[in-house]
């Protein structure tokens, strides 16, 4: 809670950068946004377009850049289309959004009938349902269908980073090669980044020596891919914010609504499609 925000540039220091910011509505990226006054550098500042509000641009950081990241990362590493867990939610319908427009396939990966009904009211063509009992076929023939082999997995623990990696070996093994006993040449990369499963990772290595398996993070990779990109990517965020990157929130709290037990017991749920917006000014 806190990672993002928005508001109106009420002061500013001295240099023109700054200066130029005041009175403009502004997305910020810097943690401890909860409060009503926060300040941050200019640099850190994403200018929205006139007539976005704070409350429009209040998650236009950790979701919007995280899901552009993902495709970046995919197009770095030489893949060619991308598996997402938890694909449901709300960042996992910008992502659909964002590889429809830009034509890559996307194979998603959700637990209920009715996240994967989401999905394709969305217009998404790969989705597989963890809970169905031809899960892994399923997932085997988008795999071999799309050729992806880069998977971004927001459950963390478990066993589905080890069964998207299977898959991708069965699918690698449908295409004829030479034989060998260290499996497919074909590198398999999973990119843990998120914890919604807290268990331990675990992975049964049935998949040959081409894989790997380490944690992907927003800001490692917009100091990666240093500030030309990471401004082209904000840039896009700040012009798509109300189709692609338009964030929908389930309930509005005040500092005081926030700290009650009960509500952060509610807010706390990893639940998909609800999502909670914090309003500092609220009730004053």
């Amino acid at each position: 809670m806190g990672n993002e925000g928005a508001g109106v540039v009420v002061e500013a220091g001295s240099n023109a950068e700054a200066q130029a910011l005041i009175g403009k509505t502004v997305a910020v990226f810097g943690g401890a946004m909860y409060a009503q006054y926060r300040t941050a550098p200019a640099a850190m500042c994403l200018p929205l377009l006139e007539g976005t509000t704070a409350r429009e641009g209040a998650s236009c950081f950790v979701n919007p850049l995280t899901s552009l990241g993902m495709v970046e990362t995919m197009k770095m590493e030489g893949h060619k289309a991308l598996v997402h867990t938890a694909a449901a939610s709300n960042l996992g319908q910008m992502l659909n959004k964002i590889c429809i427009a830009d034509g890559v396939d996307l194979v998603n990966i959700v637990r209920k009938q009715e996240q994967a009904d989401l999905l394709k009211s969305l217009g998404a063509k790969y989705i597989c349902n963890s809970s169905d009992d031809s899960f892994m076929a399923d997932l085997t023939d988008a795999l071999f269908e799309t050729g992806a082999t880069i998977a971004f997995d927001a459950t963390g623990g478990g066993q589905l980073a080890d069964q998207i990696l299977t898959a991708m070996e069965m699918a690698a093994a449908r295409t004829p090669a030479a034989y060998s006993i260290y499996g497919s040449t074909t590198h398999k990369q999973v990119y843990l980044y998120g914890g919604l499963d807290l268990s331990p990772t675990t992975l049964n290595r049935g998949y040959g020596m081409a894989w790997g398996v380490g944690g992907w993070l927003l800001p490692l990779f917009l100091a990666k891919v240093g500030a030309e990109k990471g401004n082209e990517l904000r840039m896009r965020v700040a012009t798509e914010l109300k189709t692609t990157f338009a964030s929908h929130y389930t309930q509005e709290l005040s500092l005081e609504e926030a700290v009650n037990a009960d509500m952060a017991r509610k807010y706390n749920l990893k639940t998909t499609g609800e999502k909670y917006l914090l309003c500092p000014n609220k009730g004053l």
